[in-house]
């Protein structure tokens, strides 16, 4: 990819934050800022440049579906891919994710490669 992309991590648990931050590091995407919930994330996302959003489901305040259905329905954000991420792989919340204009899904805890995977495949599709 030509430019560095920006991604937000948004997590209630300050580890999975810093594990996916590293990950993302190791697989060459260094620039990336934290958000411990849907409404600091939104925040976030309305007063900064990011590219994608790497989203856990369960969270406190504002969880992940709700963070996306704002997101999509925000103008100047909803054209940012959203990777949900959650420890439950129920087949209802991976339909509401797809339903909801999630880029991808993955379940925890998840791998460098399946991370990679998934990133690809999602960069692949939006041509980027």
């Amino acid at each position: 990819m030509s430019s560095p992309m920006k991604f937000l991590i948004v997590d209630d648990f300050s580890t999975m934050r810093r594990i996916v931050r590293n990950l993302l590091k190791e697989i060459g995407h260094a620039d990336a800022d934290e958000a411990e919930d849907g409404v600091i994330a939104l925040a976030k996302l309305r007063n900064g440049t990011f590219n994608f959003v790497v989203s856990d489901i369960n969270m406190p305040n504002m969880n992940g579906f709700q963070l996306l259905t704002e997101i999509k329905k925000d103008e100047t954000l909803k054209h940012l891919p959203v990777l949900m991420v959650t420890a439950e792989a129920r087949k209802e919340d991976i339909v509401m994710a797809a339903q909801g204009g999630a880029a991808g899904y993955i379940v925890k805890p998840f791998t460098k490669a399946t991370l990679e995977e998934k990133l690809a495949n999602i960069f692949k599709k939006l041509g980027l």
